[in-house]
């Protein structure tokens, strides 16, 4: 959903480095997976589609912070 995010923090060799990959508009999502030591963080829509993608190589991914915006949930409305 709009809002979510995920932080990436990566490292450079003498630094390290941090990537964002933010769901920007309504009724997408961030969607993470990692295959092959590769981590792939994408930004999809509702159909599915990727917008945009990011891949890092696994051995020098430091963190993967997933962010989620808070949710109201179904039962809190109904009553």
């Amino acid at each position: 959903m709009k809002g979510d995010r995920v932080e990436i923090v990566v490292d450079v060799g003498d630094t390290t480095r941090t990537y964002e990959v933010v769901a920007s508009r309504a009724g997408r999502r961030v969607e993470t997976a990692v295959r092959r030591g590769v981590v792939e963080v994408s930004e999809v829509t509702r159909s599915g589609t990727v917008v945009r993608m990011a891949r890092f190589m696994a051995n020098r991914v430091l963190a993967l912070v997933e962010q989620p915006i808070p949710r109201e949930e179904s039962s809190d409305k109904a009553g």
